[in-house]
């Protein structure tokens, strides 16, 4: 009887152990929260999808969720994702980034087109890493590059207005980091903020009748609205210089441009190592994606505006 007892209890423990790695090599379910639909956060989505896919194969499922653009949704979606205990959420914006932070501190958390950690998670001291369940890639573009786009084509000009969303953490985060920056190359700034898409149209038009080139960074609100902040630029002869590809396509001039799709690949292959290679997330720094001059060649052609030569043209949407 204790021969059995103790096979009984040795099988036991080796079930055990063995169970935990033998179910994690089995499949796994990650949940996508994505803020809104437009082709920045789609094509980091796909990117993701994409690379995750190709490192695990039928071994990984999605949970694929959009906001609309409601950061409460935001809460709903990531709460469920806990309750259905994925193994990892991907959150695709700012937004969905937050709503996931509240919702877990187990569940391994990954962001994608989130400009600034440090600003958006409130961490003071900043080494790269969180230190917590979030790690994730950054579109983020250094505000003295950016600055100096502006300044390439619009030298001569006065007044620059920075126009974004004021209840997007990151937004404000890079109109703050630009501000100082145009003001020591000699430029006059003024922030013109609207709280949501039902405001865009009055603060875009006086930020034009105020200024003579406007600043957008990667807002997610104003890439929702980007015809219609297009429409009211071009009618006044206002170029705006952008925070990112997509966006200038809808509404601007000229910008530095990351991709999207590339930056989440980036993102999917640090899914990988986390789930298939067991990355510890909250040692895993924030990855940033290369940049290159890009110019709207129809809006350029609109208001008379020449580009130097080292400027790509962005492709127009197959």
């Amino acid at each position: 009887m204790k021969k059995i007892l103790a096979l009984a209890l040795a099988l036991t423990m080796v079930f055990a152990l063995a169970a935990p790695s033998a179910f994690a090599a089995d499949s796994y379910t990650v949940g996508i929260c994505q803020l809104v639909q437009h082709p920045a956060l789609d094509a980091a989505t796909q990117g993701f999808k994409d690379a995750l896919t190709k490192a695990l194969g039928d071994k990984v499922s999605f949970v694929e969720q959009n906001a609309s653009g409601d950061s409460a949704t935001c809460a709903v979606i990531c709460n469920q994702f806990v309750s259905d205990d994925v193994n990892l959420i991907l959150a695709n914006a700012t937004p969905a980034l937050l709503a996931a932070q509240a919702a877990t501190n187990k569940i391994p958390v990954l962001g994608t087109s989130v400009t600034d950690y440090a600003s958006a998670l409130d961490i003071d001291d900043w080494k790269g890493s969180t230190g917590t369940n979030i790690s994730g890639t950054s579109d983020g573009v250094p505000a003295k590059e950016l600055a100096g786009v502006l300044n390439e084509l619009f030298p001569d000009v006065k007044n620059v207005g920075l126009l974004y969303c004021s209840g997007e953490p990151n937004s404000k985060f890079q109109a703050d980091e630009m501000r100082p920056v145009l003001e020591e190359m000699g430029y006059k700034v003024a922030d013109y903020t609207f709280a949501d898409s039902n405001d865009v149209s009055a603060v875009t038009n006086n930020a034009c009748d105020d200024c003579d080139v406007l600043y957008i960074p990667t807002d997610n609100t104003a890439a929702s609205n980007a015809e219609l902040i297009n429409n009211v630029a071009l009618s006044k002869k206002i170029p705006i210089v952008c925070g990112e590809e997509n966006l200038c396509a809808g509404c601007g001039v000229a910008t530095l441009s990351i991709s999207y799709y590339d930056l989440g690949t980036v993102t999917g292959e640090m899914a990988a190592k986390i789930l298939a290679d067991g990355a510890d997330v909250s040692t895993m720094e924030i990855q940033y994606a290369p940049f290159a001059k890009k110019f709207n060649k129809t809006n350029c052609d609109i208001l008379g505006i020449t580009v130097p030569e080292t400027y790509e043209a962005i492709e127009a949407a197959a």
